[in-house]
């Protein structure tokens, strides 16, 4: 692949990856307003852009179906967790390995255990809807 593809793919990311964080809503109509309101999709495009990035490279580089899944992926993830619960349970999972008791405090706590349940089973969830196998 030469330094024009890349780029080209590069950019195809980053422009799903906006789109994605575009949509618009229909206006509320009084039965909306009599439900309960829906989950907010609250996940910043700069965090779902890193998030994509990362799955590319660990599902063996950029392609059409890596590029898909991986957005995909994030997507299914967002449904099932809010930005802030993935966000601390991102950050229980990479500071557990901290030695001692500094790391105690990311990995002995049962809220850093629930979150970190909650992301393995939305991350497992998702690679089952998002990737061919």
């Amino acid at each position: 692949m030469n330094i024009t593809q890349t780029a080209s793919s590069f950019a195809g990311i980053v422009l799903l990856a906006l789109l994605n964080g575009c949509a618009s809503t229909a206006p509320e109509t009084k039965a909306a307003e009599a439900a309960p309101a829906p989950r907010v999709n609250d996940f910043p495009t700069r965090d779902r852009v890193e998030y994509v990035l990362n799955c590319v490279a660990q599902h063996g580089g950029l392609s059409y179906i890596t590029q898909y899944a991986c957005g995909c992926k994030i997507d299914k993830i967002a449904e099932k967790m809010s930005f802030a619960d993935f966000e601390a349970a991102k950050t229980f999972g990479y500071l557990r390995s901290t030695p001692g008791e500094a790391g105690g405090v990311f990995r002995d706590p049962k809220q850093a255990k629930d979150l970190r349940k909650v992301l393995k089973e939305a991350e497992a969830y998702a690679e089952r809807q998002c990737f061919v196998k």
